[in-house]
């Protein structure tokens, strides 16, 4: 493995300098790139203020896309923690949504 280096990301406008390998720099950027069209898109829609909770309910969206990925590639019915994990994140935003 490389030694990481700091390479630079810009997520809804602000930096942040991140330490990675050479081999993951595009891997990085794609992920940053992804994070912030969805948090540009939560933030727009209006629903969601403050950049923490718009961050919060993006990583929510993003680990539950990942866990609908892995059960399809598993093929297993597991389909109790997928909805386990969206009734979560509809929690966080109705909670998230009363204390604006």
């Amino acid at each position: 493995m490389s030694q990481s280096e700091p390479v630079r990301v810009s997520i809804m406008g602000k930096e942040y300098q991140i330490a990675c390998p050479p081999e993951e720099r595009a891997d990085l950027f794609a992920s940053a790139s992804l994070i912030d069209e969805r948090m540009r898109e939560l933030r727009d829609g209006g629903r969601i203020v403050g950049a923490e909770r718009i961050a919060v309910m993006v990583a929510l969206n993003l680990a539950h896309e990942m866990l609908e990925c892995r059960q399809q590639k598993a093929g297993a019915d597991t389909s109790g923690s997928s909805e386990r994990l969206v009734a979560l994140a509809d929690r966080i935003e109705k909670s998230l949504g009363s204390s604006r």
